[in-house]
């Protein structure tokens, strides 16, 4: 009961901090695309985004649960976490597989807010979703290594002080499965200078998304996270707190719209009625609600796993392919609800709308776990 408490007392105070932040906030941001800085700097100045982080390195030491209800929150409050929440889901790879100096070196100030570790460094152009075929490289020379080559859909580099990357460290030619060979490094971005170029890509949402291009950018080899080599373990060690998490800002996502639409078909009057008394209207509304908290039990069922040290891979991937498609319902139903409101700026309804797209397809695309599910949870042969 305690941790139920907790819990609570969590998303009171998280709603409390969104309250200063209206819609209008959000709006306004959009409209020039920029940068919801005063929003994460009160959720850092509140500890809120070193939740994850053991305390005796200064931060929360919470679970994952308690995390999750974090980002829900902002999302179900009209915000969108996506500015600020690799800050908690990067943190899996360090945390388990940093060694003892490199985390002291670098979580106390993360966890204080004085550093940001808000890029994570992956995708490739060429690449895409199949990881191990990337062809960044870091090449070492003494203590030093050298990167070079390109990311792609790199979100928040301009506000990140840190990178989480992902690069090759053996020729692909050389590696014995098509796993190896790859290495898992905490990037320095404020020593670069020229070495990182970031180009900006104009996307649908506002998310700060660029193009992150490596000329030789020095990465000292103390920030080498575990084993050379072994990144790509290391990177799906962390995946699962990764998919609980965007799962939760799902499920905010999904609240939101169920809220907003409820409210607005109560009071929107048509033909003399309630628009929310006709079952076209109310039935979508009603079934996206269910999907919502269905997918809800999911993610609280990953999360349990997860704290219990139990592997959950099945689990965190179908929380989020739940939750994502739970909340793309919901978000559907709402933009019928409003009709041609829906469509204006003034309702904040479609800026949601076109946030709720982006989870189908990323951090990693829902037909990609539906392949997860038929090869490891039914046994199927693996399709890809």
């Amino acid at each position: 009961m305690e941790n139920l408490i907790v819990q609570e007392q969590i998303r009171e105070n998280i709603r409390s901090l969104c309250a200063e932040f209206p819609s209008s906030y959000w709006q306004g941001l959009d409209a020039v695309r920029g940068y919801p800085e005063e929003f994460v700097a009160a959720l850092s100045a509140g500890g809120w985004l070193a939740m994850l982080i053991p305390s005796e390195y200064g931060g929360g030491g919470a679970g994952i649960h308690s995390a999750s209800i974090v980002l829900e929150e902002i999302n179900r409050s009209g915000g969108n976490a996506g500015a600020c929440h690799a800050q908690m889901y990067t943190m899996g790879a360090l945390l388990r597989h940093g060694s003892d100096a490199l985390k002291a070196r670098w979580l106390p100030d993360i966890a204080s807010g004085k550093l940001r570790l808000q890029a994570f460094g992956i995708t490739e152009a060429d690449a895409g979703s199949d990881t191990t075929n990337i062809s960044t490289y870091a090449e070492r020379h003494g203590d030093t290594y050298r990167v070079r080559g390109a990311k792609m859909f790199i979100s928040r580099v301009q506000h990140s002080d840190l990178m989480l990357l992902l690069a090759r460290t053996e020729p692909k030619d050389a590696r014995r499965r098509k796993t190896d060979g790859l290495s898992l490094f905490i990037l320095d971005l404020r020593e670069q200078g020229d070495r990182v170029r970031v180009n900006p890509i104009d996307m649908m949402i506002n998310h700060e998304t660029n193009e992150v291009v490596f000329d030789d950018a020095e990465v000292h080899a103390d920030n080498l996270i575990g084993e050379e080599g072994k990144g790509f373990s290391y990177l799906l060690s962390g995946v699962n707190a990764e998919r609980i998490l965007i799962a939760s800002e799902c499920i905010g996502d999904g609240h939101y719209f169920v809220d907003r639409a409820s409210e607005y078909a109560s009071s929107r009057v048509v033909f003399g009625r309630p628009i929310g008394q006709n079952q076209g209207v109310q039935f979508p509304i009603a079934k996206a609600y269910m999907d919502i908290e269905a997918a809800a039990l999911m993610c609280n069922h990953a999360a349990e796993l997860f704290e219990g040290g139990v592997q959950c891979g099945a689990e965190a991937n179908m929380a989020k392919y739940l939750s994502s498609e739970a909340s793309w319902s919901a978000a559907n139903a709402a933009m019928m609800c409003f009709g041609g409101n829906g469509l204006t700026t003034e309702y904040g309804i479609e800026r949601k709308f076109r946030e709720a797209r982006l989870p189908l397809i990323a951090p990693v695309s829902n037909n990609l776990v539906l392949a997860y599910v038929a090869e490891h949870v039914l046994k199927l042969p693996r399709s890809y």
